[in-house]
């Protein structure tokens, strides 16, 4: 099994239904509150309610990224009809800071699932300079390949996703073979 078929994104079907296969080219630190987000962690609704810290690497000040936040699951994941729903959009983020230091173009919504599991994905992508990239005119039926490619974002450069359900919820996502 080569390390590409243990890959969460590919498992959790992240590559596929919101990103092509990429090369994580840049370090991303997701933080709410004190929880990491790593591939696959599950959050409840109350623990993802105020937007999270987000601390991205590179070593160049000069160049700049955005950050979309999208529930591909949305508003079932059974019946994903209004995949991607835009939860976050963020951009012109220095090198080396993080998302506080961006432009919020699309104010973070939290999740709020009302059935099934849901993935949660933050994806970076590399600008090709400053105030080039702007917001959509709606939330739902985003696309974040669309999207990049409308602005030249070219693969991402870094992503991770959560698992979050309502607050009462039980279980997790099962991964397929």
């Amino acid at each position: 099994m080569s390390s590409r078929d243990r890959d969460p994104l590919i498992l959790g079907r992240v590559v596929g239904d919101v990103l092509d296969n990429f090369t994580r080219t840049i370090p991303m630190r997701i933080t709410y509150s004190n929880k990491d987000v790593n591939n696959g962690r599950e959050l409840k609704p109350s623990e993802v309610l105020n937007q999270p810290r987000v601390e991205i690497g590179g070593d160049d000040l000069r160049t700049f990224y955005t950050l979309v936040m999208v529930d591909p699951d949305a508003p079932s994941p059974s019946d994903p009809s209004l995949r991607e729903y835009l939860h976050w959009l963020v951009t012109d983020i220095p090198a080396t800071t993080g998302a506080s230091f961006g432009q919020d173009i699309v104010n973070y919504e939290s999740p709020r699932p009302t059935m099934g599991i849901h993935r949660f994905v933050f994806v970076l992508f590399r600008q090709l300079g400053r105030q080039t990239v702007y917001a959509p005119g709606w939330r739902q039926n985003f696309s974040t390949r669309d999207f990049a490619e409308l602005y030249n974002l070219g693969p991402p450069v870094a992503a991770v996703y959560f698992n979050c359900q309502r607050e009462n919820g039980s279980g997790g996502r099962t991964m397929r073979r």
